[in-house]
């Protein structure tokens, strides 16, 4: 193939969908460029243990340049895409306040999702989310600072807001972290918060719905709810949050919650990217696409992952998982090479494993194949195994798994520095 035939493919985002379509492209006779507003990508399953005190930021991220440093024709540059020009085939790159354009012949987009506030969007301001490390760091910062706050105040009323972790949302998310959250709590604060300093702290999870786990068959949604409840969260279910005030929420039956800390973990829909396309799109703000991943009405455009909107033959949007940025991640990328061979592409076809949540020790609900419910220690072994399994990057796994057998017999969590 000359060097005048030589197509360019550009992936916004190296989140998993991008970075397995890279993947899928790596040493192919194109050449790519991958961009990211970060110079690594980010585990993000884990998000909430670092947020925790369980991992370090370091172990669950992953230089992107390093993962692709033997595939001469993957190029990766950080930076921050700020429009898509259809027309012209370019987009523009933000970086340190200057602006670059860069050339496509076909393009992936890949910049994932962002929580959603359903309208309310006033709560954000006293919220804390866990879509990337700075959101983790700056969480555990927080959760730290209020318990070193609680023990030096005498106001009662104070010291139970300072020790109150509320957690919104139902989903894998909001479990994995209230779960995570009061293990901090009862494995390591409580211990070393004595005396004078004695510390009672409550772990609260609410949803608006009457079960947790949407997604998930009856059986393990009451599973689930059990094992969260018999760890010590309290659950709070059909009460919609109305009100988030710095230092109290407030529910729709008008219970008022004094806390200083509410996670949210209540929803998620597309990136911003998705609407430099100009195209309709969905009111999750995602991108609808053809069974090829072709972006509809944009040619040799294509979206995978989180910011993605297709449906399964039977009308149910695809979920918003990891397993299906990967597997559209990488077909994305083959249908590119079909294209520029001039064969046929190929639709979309999710292979379903299964779907899982942590609870906290040996707690965790796992359907396997959508057929098989799995709860308990067996659950959570599973969880652990897959989760090692899709880490990227050797020290990484062993890193990870090492603090996870540390934690696990010595009931420690030893990241728990208080860093700006």
């Amino acid at each position: 193939m000359s060097q005048q035939s030589i197509k360019r493919v550009v992936i916004i985002g190296a989140g998993f969908g991008g970075l397995f379509a890279a993947r899928t492209l790596a040493g192919k006779p194109i050449e790519v460029l991958l961009i990211d507003r970060n110079n690594y990508h980010t585990f993000t399953p884990l998000l909430y243990q670092v947020a925790t005190c369980a991992l370090d930021p370091s172990e669950i991220a992953y230089p992107v340049r390093r993962i692709f440093h033997n595939n001469t024709n993957i190029h990766c540059k950080m930076g921050e895409v700020t429009d898509i020009d259809k027309t012209h085939k370019t987009i523009t790159i933000e970086v340190n306040g200057e602006q670059y354009l860069e050339e496509y012949d076909y393009l992936i987009i890949a910049t994932g999702s962002l929580p959603t506030y359903f309208g309310n969007d006033r709560f954000q301001a006293n919220t804390f989310e866990l879509q990337s490390l700075d959101d983790a760091v700056r969480l555990r910062n927080h959760i730290l600072r209020l318990f070193e706050r609680a023990a030096w105040t005498n106001d009662n009323e104070e010291r139970k807001a300072l020790t109150t972790l509320l957690v919104v949302g139902g989903g894998p998310t909001g479990l994995e972290t209230a779960g995570a959250l009061y293990e901090l709590y009862s494995h390591v604060i409580e211990r070393e918060f004595r005396g004078n300093e004695l510390l009672k702290a409550r772990v609260i999870l609410v949803e608006q719905r009457s079960h947790l786990l949407a997604a998930y068959p009856e059986k393990l949604r009451q599973d689930a709810f059990d094992q969260l409840n018999s760890l010590g969260v309290e659950i709070i279910l059909e009460n919609p949050v109305t009100v988030v005030a710095e230092d109290y929420i407030q529910l729709g039956n008008g219970i008022t919650i004094p806390t200083n800390t509410v996670v949210w973990t209540a929803g998620v829909q597309g990136s911003t990217a998705a609407g430099f396309l100009g195209i309709d799109l969905t009111n999750s703000n995602r991108i609808p696409v053809k069974t090829t991943l072709e972006v509809n009405g944009c040619q040799q455009i294509y979206a995978v992952g989180d910011n993605t909107y297709l449906e399964y033959p039977n009308g149910a949007p695809y979920p918003m998982l990891i397993p299906v940025a990967i597997q559209q991640g990488v077909l994305a990328a083959q249908n590119i090479l079909r294209h520029i061979q001039g064969t046929d592409q190929k639709p979309f076809q999710y292979f379903d494993r299964g779907i899982m949540a942590t609870i906290g020790r040996n707690r965790a609900v796992a359907w396997m194949f959508n057929r098989i419910p799995v709860k308990g220690y067996l659950a959570w072994i599973a969880w652990l195994f897959l989760h090692l399994l899709t880490l990227i990057g050797f020290r990484n796994k062993l890193i990870v798994l090492v603090n996870w057998i540390w934690n696990y017999f010595t009931f420690d969590r030893s990241v728990r520095i208080i860093l700006d």
